[in-house]
Protein backbone atom coordinates (compact mmCIF):
# COMPACT_ATOMS: atom_id res chain seq x y z
CA UNK A 1 0.00 0.00 0.00
CA UNK A 2 1.49 3.63 -0.49
CA UNK A 3 1.28 6.44 1.31
CA UNK A 4 -2.17 8.85 0.55
CA UNK A 5 -1.58 12.07 -0.54
CA UNK A 6 -3.02 13.99 1.90
CA UNK A 7 -4.86 16.62 0.88
CA UNK A 8 -3.51 20.56 1.14
CA UNK A 9 -4.74 22.83 3.64
CA UNK A 10 -6.56 24.45 0.37
CA UNK A 11 -7.72 20.94 -1.12
CA UNK A 12 -9.21 20.31 2.26
CA UNK A 13 -11.12 23.88 2.89
CA UNK A 14 -12.46 23.13 -0.78
CA UNK A 15 -13.51 19.71 -0.31
CA UNK A 16 -14.98 19.92 3.39
CA UNK A 17 -16.61 23.72 2.17
CA UNK A 18 -18.23 21.17 -0.56
CA UNK A 19 -19.67 18.85 1.67
CA UNK A 20 -20.92 21.15 3.90
CA UNK A 21 -22.68 23.03 0.71
CA UNK A 22 -24.07 19.79 -0.53
CA UNK A 23 -25.40 18.34 3.07
CA UNK A 24 -26.65 22.13 3.95
CA UNK A 25 -27.99 22.64 0.47
CA UNK A 26 -30.30 19.00 0.07
CA UNK A 27 -31.50 19.18 3.75
CA UNK A 28 -32.96 22.90 2.90
CA UNK A 29 -34.12 21.68 -0.54
CA UNK A 30 -35.67 18.72 1.01
CA UNK A 31 -37.27 20.73 3.64
CA UNK A 32 -38.92 23.73 1.19
CA UNK A 33 -40.08 20.63 -0.94
CA UNK A 34 -41.69 19.07 1.86
CA UNK A 35 -43.05 22.31 3.10
CA UNK A 36 -44.74 23.33 -0.17
CA UNK A 37 -45.54 20.22 -1.57
CA UNK A 38 -45.72 17.35 0.82
CA UNK A 39 -43.24 15.39 -1.36
CA UNK A 40 -39.87 14.66 -0.24
CA UNK A 41 -36.84 15.44 -2.32
CA UNK A 42 -36.39 11.83 -2.98
CA UNK A 43 -40.02 11.53 -4.35
CA UNK A 44 -39.25 14.51 -6.54
CA UNK A 45 -36.08 12.57 -7.96
CA UNK A 46 -38.07 9.54 -8.67
CA UNK A 47 -41.18 11.74 -10.19
CA UNK A 48 -38.19 13.45 -12.24
CA UNK A 49 -37.01 10.67 -13.34
CA UNK A 50 -40.37 8.90 -14.73
CA UNK A 51 -41.62 12.41 -16.07
CA UNK A 52 -37.68 12.70 -18.32
CA UNK A 53 -39.18 9.64 -20.29
CA UNK A 54 -41.33 9.71 -23.59
CA UNK A 55 -43.73 6.88 -21.71
CA UNK A 56 -43.28 8.07 -18.37
CA UNK A 57 -42.36 5.03 -17.15
CA UNK A 58 -38.95 2.95 -16.37
CA UNK A 59 -37.83 -0.76 -14.82
CA UNK A 60 -36.85 -0.30 -11.48
CA UNK A 61 -33.50 -1.40 -12.33
CA UNK A 62 -33.41 0.84 -14.50
CA UNK A 63 -34.24 3.52 -12.00
CA UNK A 64 -31.80 2.47 -9.23
CA UNK A 65 -29.31 2.75 -11.46
CA UNK A 66 -30.20 6.59 -12.57
CA UNK A 67 -30.81 7.46 -9.51
CA UNK A 68 -27.63 6.08 -7.56
CA UNK A 69 -29.71 4.21 -5.03
CA UNK A 70 -30.04 0.21 -3.80
CA UNK A 71 -32.77 -1.72 -5.24
CA UNK A 72 -33.85 -2.73 -1.80
CA UNK A 73 -33.95 1.18 -0.90
CA UNK A 74 -35.46 1.84 -4.30
CA UNK A 75 -38.64 -1.07 -3.91
CA UNK A 76 -39.57 0.65 -0.33
CA UNK A 77 -39.37 4.21 -1.42
CA UNK A 78 -41.44 3.08 -4.46
CA UNK A 79 -44.67 0.75 -2.37
CA UNK A 80 -44.87 4.02 -0.58
CA UNK A 81 -45.19 6.07 -3.46
CA UNK A 82 -47.62 3.98 -4.62
CA UNK A 83 -49.67 3.83 -1.59
CA UNK A 84 -49.74 7.57 -2.08
CA UNK A 85 -50.90 7.00 -5.80
CA UNK A 86 -47.94 8.80 -7.46
CA UNK A 87 -46.76 5.95 -9.02
CA UNK A 88 -48.28 2.62 -10.00
CA UNK A 89 -46.83 -0.62 -11.25
CA UNK A 90 -47.72 -2.32 -14.57
CA UNK A 91 -46.85 -5.28 -15.99
CA UNK A 92 -43.83 -6.59 -18.26
CA UNK A 93 -45.08 -7.95 -21.55
CA UNK A 94 -41.51 -8.94 -22.04
CA UNK A 95 -40.65 -10.35 -18.60
CA UNK A 96 -43.24 -12.08 -16.65
CA UNK A 97 -41.69 -11.48 -13.36
CA UNK A 98 -40.40 -7.55 -13.95
CA UNK A 99 -42.57 -4.81 -14.36
CA UNK A 100 -42.43 -1.39 -14.88
CA UNK A 101 -42.75 1.80 -12.73
CA UNK A 102 -45.45 4.57 -14.23
CA UNK A 103 -46.03 7.66 -13.55
CA UNK A 104 -49.86 8.15 -12.68
CA UNK A 105 -52.30 11.11 -13.34
CA UNK A 106 -51.93 12.04 -9.68
CA UNK A 107 -47.80 12.14 -9.80
CA UNK A 108 -47.93 14.06 -12.53
CA UNK A 109 -50.79 16.81 -11.27
CA UNK A 110 -48.08 16.51 -7.92
CA UNK A 111 -44.84 17.21 -9.54
CA UNK A 112 -46.35 19.82 -12.51
CA UNK A 113 -47.33 21.73 -8.66
CA UNK A 114 -44.16 21.60 -6.69
CA UNK A 115 -42.09 22.21 -9.86
CA UNK A 116 -42.28 25.58 -10.59
CA UNK A 117 -41.52 26.69 -6.54
CA UNK A 118 -38.51 23.92 -6.46
CA UNK A 119 -36.91 26.02 -9.56
CA UNK A 120 -37.11 29.33 -7.63
CA UNK A 121 -35.65 27.95 -4.86
CA UNK A 122 -32.99 26.32 -6.69
CA UNK A 123 -32.58 29.69 -8.31
CA UNK A 124 -32.59 31.84 -5.25
CA UNK A 125 -29.84 29.48 -3.82
CA UNK A 126 -27.56 28.65 -6.17
CA UNK A 127 -27.88 30.15 -9.89
CA UNK A 128 -28.50 33.71 -8.32
CA UNK A 129 -26.12 33.68 -6.50
CA UNK A 130 -23.35 33.05 -9.04
CA UNK A 131 -22.37 34.52 -12.15
CA UNK A 132 -22.38 33.00 -15.83
CA UNK A 133 -18.71 31.89 -15.51
CA UNK A 134 -19.24 30.18 -12.16
CA UNK A 135 -22.11 28.06 -13.56
CA UNK A 136 -19.61 27.06 -16.42
CA UNK A 137 -17.34 26.54 -13.99
CA UNK A 138 -19.80 24.37 -12.13
CA UNK A 139 -21.13 22.67 -14.88
CA UNK A 140 -17.17 21.84 -16.26
CA UNK A 141 -16.04 20.44 -12.42
CA UNK A 142 -19.35 18.23 -12.14
CA UNK A 143 -18.64 17.05 -15.97
CA UNK A 144 -15.36 15.91 -14.89
CA UNK A 145 -15.75 14.38 -11.56
CA UNK A 146 -18.64 12.43 -12.92
CA UNK A 147 -16.37 11.40 -16.21
CA UNK A 148 -14.06 9.63 -13.65
CA UNK A 149 -16.44 8.25 -11.45
CA UNK A 150 -17.66 6.29 -15.07
CA UNK A 151 -14.37 5.54 -15.56
CA UNK A 152 -13.42 3.93 -12.29
CA UNK A 153 -17.17 1.92 -12.13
Amino acid sequence: MTDPRWLTEHEQRAWRGYLDMHARLTARLHRDLQADSGLSLSDFDVLVQLTDRDDERARVLELAQALQWEKSRLSHHLARMERRGLVERQECPDDARGAFIALTAQGRRTIEQAAPQHVNTVRDLVFDQLTAEQVDTLLAISTQVQARLDDTQ
